[in-house]
């Protein structure tokens, strides 16, 4: 597989993470990174070798050598800057929400399907081996049909009203800046103990608290409805710690992750528990992977520019269509 050549947009922590981890991927490399200012594309690239900087998102979007673009920006300009790619025929990593709203989000596929790009959601944690495996175990029956889904993302961040996980015009919020973690892997549990690509879903009962300080949610919680009958409970939060732990429930047994999200952030080993079987005593999956979590997001993105089945459940467009209408109706549930 040839190497896809990558540039970043933006320079902030994620646009490093991700930039880590491409550097152990098998497929990419690095070539160009802009921001707002030369100086700050300089710094950033400075310190991953032979990579050109470049003051505008523009002006590296026009680069022919540039093949891939990973967008790194705050939430509000992700539609922008994806159909901006888009039409300068570069294929989209765009990190998560992929747009503010569902208006914004329909925008972003037809632009990369009018332009015939790749455009793939960042939830780096669905490309990795582990959720790979838990995909694995489930379609082989391991803890029999599925019936509930539980899982959280939350902490406690220092408030700040100017900023983005808090600023109502900078896309602030729990259920924006992570809602879409939960929501996401229910529906990809969903989708497996169906065997189907697209199962609907329903986001009901969506509580949670608003600050009036900022008129952002800061603690969120929903009950999902699959139309395979499948239950999910999931809740986020900004502002408060929660056991980020996934689990899920079937006839025979059930599965706990400690780690589902930043799991082996840099590489290394995995696990999760199983019960299954009407054993009491859970059993340990194991596993190693060298490769940085963003490097193995890399890759999968890659897999599929390819025209190759990817190697884990990483996201495609229904998975986007249907987390992001989660996200959309659990929010306007909270303002109701």
């Amino acid at each position: 597989m040839k190497k896809l050549r990558w540039g970043i947009l933006a320079t902030g922590y994620i646009a490093g993470r991700f930039a880590d981890g491409l550097a152990t991927s098998h497929t990419g490399e690095l070539i160009a990174v802009s921001s707002r200012s030369l100086k700050s594309a300089q710094t950033f690239a400075s310190k991953y070798g032979r990579v050109n900087a470049y003051a505008s998102q523009e002006e590296l979007l026009s680069q022919p050598d540039v093949d891939a673009v990973y967008i790194a920006t705050p939430h509000p300009f992700h539609a922008e800057l994806a159909i901006a790619a888009a039409k300068a025929g570069k294929h989209i990593l765009c990190e998560k929400p992929i747009a503010m709203n569902m208006a914004e989000t329909e925008a972003v596929i037809s632009a990369a399907e009018t332009a015939g790009v790749t455009l793939v959601e960042a939830y780096m944690y669905r490309c990795h081996p582990q959720s790979a495996k838990v995909v694995e175990l489930i379609k082989k029956g391991k803890i029999g049909k599925v019936r509930l889904i539980q899982a959280a993302f939350g902490f406690n961040a220092p408030f700040d009203p100017s900023g983005r996980l808090f600023a109502k015009e900078l896309g602030g919020g729990a259920i924006l800046d992570v809602g879409g973690y939960p929501a996401s892997f229910a529906c990809m549990i969903a989708d497996t103990a169906s065997d189907s690509e697209n199962i609907a879903v329903k986001c009901v009962g969506g509580l949670g608290r608003i600050d009036p300080r900022c008129e952002t949610d800061t603690i969120a919680i929903a009950n999902l409805e699959f139309e395979n009958g499948i239950a999910a409970q999931i809740s986020v939060s900004t502002q408060l710690n929660q056991n980020n732990i996934a689990r899920v429930y079937g006839e025979k047994g059930s599965i706990e992750i400690p780690l589902p999200w930043i799991v082996a952030r840099d590489g290394g080993e995995w696990s999760f528990d199983i019960s299954s079987d009407g054993k009491d005593k859970p059993k340990k999956i194991t596993g190693n992977e060298p490769r940085g979590l963003y490097g193995v997001e890399a890759d999968c993105f890659a897999e599929i520019v390819a025209g190759q089945k990817p190697s884990a459940p990483c996201m495609r467009i229904p998975d986007t269509r249907r987390v992001n209408t989660i996200l959309e109706d659990w929010q306007n549930q909270l303002k109701s």
